[in-house]
């Protein structure tokens, strides 16, 4: 299973402490991480990550993997900047946002507009017509964020896994 977890370069370190705590969690059930590679929140995840044994994997918005945070097991240096987040999510089968700018915005658009669940951690808050919109399922610690994640990622894993036999 692959989660990724997502969120902004700098953070600060109320998020980055979430972010550690995700990683670990996401690292004891198994789970392997995927994210932008970079700092902030995505070097907390993998630290955690790397913490618990876990595995961690980053996509560089630049051509040199020697970018990615040291925390990460596998650099995939893409040389596309910011459209390396379509590939970090729909890599995924569940996301965790936690904080972030635009460029996590932009995650959680594709995640969302894939039909990959998306879990929010301290994060956007989109709204249609004035009213907010429920897309993101809210959360409000890692623990509650990874068990969400993990469950509807196997959900997602089956219906990707279906949806691939079909004629």
């Amino acid at each position: 299973m692959i989660i990724a977890v997502i969120g902004d370069s700098s953070c600060p370190a109320e998020e980055a402490k979430l972010a550690e705590a995700v990683g670990e969690q996401l690292a004891q059930q198994g789970v392997t991480i995927i994210c932008g590679g970079l700092g902030g929140v995505m070097e907390a995840v993998c630290r955690g990550a790397k913490s618990k044994g876990g595995l961690t994997i980053g996509v560089l918005p630049g051509e040199s993997p020697n970018t990615a945070n040291p925390w990460v097991s596998i650099p995939i240096a893409t040389g596309v900047s910011y459209a390396r987040n379509m590939a970090v999510v729909k890599s995924a089968q569940a996301v965790i946002a936690i904080g972030g700018n635009y460029g996590t915005l932009s995650e959680i658009a594709y995640a969302l507009k894939g039909g990959i669940p998306v879990i929010g951690l301290n994060t956007w808050s989109p709204s249609r017509n004035g009213r907010e919109d429920a897309s993101i399922i809210r959360v409000h610690s890692a623990v509650e964020a990874v068990d969400k994640a993990v469950s509807l990622a196997k959900g997602h894993e089956g219906h990707e896994i279906a949806s691939r036999s079909l004629p």
